[in-house]
């Protein structure tokens, strides 16, 4: 179906199509800013503070690990209460106000009165990333031109990126005034970036006409393809966020406890990290922009299952530094891959994308958050075995790799 440019009274409640050369950069700067908050800074800046918590003993060794595992457990409370209130309040009241909580999030964990309020701060900062994640596409890249929607995905989760590059260099630089004045400094942070962003984000989105049903058995069993098609990415996306989770969580630890060369050196590699979760999001979009989604997403994941194995082979300074990049590149470059894949599965049809993304992003953080506690629990049973957790986690990725290749094989005997 061919989506037409509609005009002044059309019909009601649509809009102008965004001109062929307008990106709403305001709007990008305020995904951007986002990302950066809620997932780069709430999620990835507690991995380089895990040494430090427990040689300040704030927490015992294995409350550290459990209370991380808290913000993968409020993203997925947040994934699964973004759309409801998207369509309850505005996107873009529910966006400044989930940036706002998570700011605050900071600042309540500054203060460890105990391990259950520190755990409801970052339960908190969870749900606002969650939520984020779900809202922020859906409100911005309706007012992007069709053909720079790649390069406005790209930029809004290079945030993400961003934020965890922030928190391996200014985490370090904050530590030496404290591990209180370190959540605190976060959180003014947190707090600026959401001023910046503040005014940015559109309305509300363009209306859009909706698809045609189908007029016959062969569309219909398309779609009913399609719809498998669909679940087999939505169960590949979950596998991934089992894979990506040991890397994120254990590898500051591994560097500084289990290789036993300090929190310092464990936040260089961090750093690295950090440096190739900025490049992800731009580095696979040209990816894709050559080979399409689907084989730029094969690509990632046989990448990616190779590196994170890497880690569990050697401890050596060279192959984890490389590792440490590459594997950076996988957490925020693996989202506009996803979306930019249901984008192609589903053209034209704008509310099934958002609905299909906001399940993508339920089942990613389903799984991130009951593979973060199922990780913790085998970490302390095992003794703190790291190379475990990277055995399981390259395992995920395998498995998410083959699933992919039998999903083009039911795609392609349809075709």
């Amino acid at each position: 179906m061919k989506t037409e440019t509609l005009r002044p009274g059309n019909q009601p409640g649509h809009v102008h199509a965004p001109a062929a050369s307008a990106i709403p950069w305001a709007a990008v700067i305020a995904g951007l800013c986002a990302s950066f908050v809620g997932i780069g800074l709430a999620r990835f800046a507690y991995s380089p503070l895990i040494p430090p918590l427990i040689e300040a003993q704030w927490f015992a060794p294995s409350d550290v690990v459990y209370l991380g595992a808290a913000n993968l457990a409020g993203y997925l409370a947040g994934a699964l209460l973004g759309r409801p209130l998207g369509r309850r309040f505005s996107n873009r009241g529910v966006l400044q106000l989930m940036m706002v909580i998570t700011s605050l999030a900071f600042f309540g964990c500054a203060f460890p009165l105990s391990s259950l309020w520190f755990f409801g701060w970052r339960f908190l900062s969870g749900v606002g990333g969650g939520i984020i994640m779900v809202l922020v596409a859906a409100t911005v890249l309706p007012h992007v031109p069709a053909a720079k929607r790649g390069l406005a995905s790209g930029a809004i989760f290079v945030g993400a990126g961003m934020g965890v590059a922030a928190s391996g260099t200014v985490v370090p630089l904050l530590l030496e005034l404290g591990l209180r004045q370190t959540w605190i400094g976060l959180g003014v942070l947190s707090l600026i970036l959401t001023a910046i962003s503040w005014f940015g984000w559109p309305a509300s989105a363009p209306a859009v006409p909706a698809p045609a049903a189908p007029a016959n058995a062969q569309a219909t069993d398309e779609r009913s393809v399609r719809d498998v098609a669909l679940k087999m990415l939505y169960a590949e996306y979950a596998l991934m966020a089992v894979g990506l989770v040991p890397v994120m969580i254990f590898l500051v630890d591994y560097v500084a406890r289990g290789l036993g060369q300090g929190a310092h050196v464990g936040a260089v590699y961090w750093v690295l990290y950090g440096l190739g979760a900025i490049v992800g999001p731009m580095a696979y979009g040209l990816l894709a922009d050559r080979m399409q989604f689907g084989p730029a997403l094969r690509v990632s994941l046989l990448l990616t299952a190779i590196v994170t194995a890497a880690c569990a082979a050697s401890g050596h300074a060279l192959v984890l530094g490389v590792a440490s990049i590459l594997l950076g590149t996988f957490p925020p470059g693996i989202a506009p891959l996803m979306l930019g894949r249901l984008h192609e599965m589903m053209p034209h049809d704008h509310a099934g994308q958002t609905l299909a993304w906001s399940r993508a992003t339920t089942a990613f953080a389903l799984f991130q958050a009951l593979s973060a506690y199922m990780y913790s629990y085998l970490f302390s049973r095992s003794g703190g075995n790291h190379h475990l957790m990277f055995i399981i986690g390259a395992g995920a990725i395998a498995l998410a790799l083959a699933i992919d290749a039998v999903k083009l094989r039911v795609i392609r005997a349809e075709a």
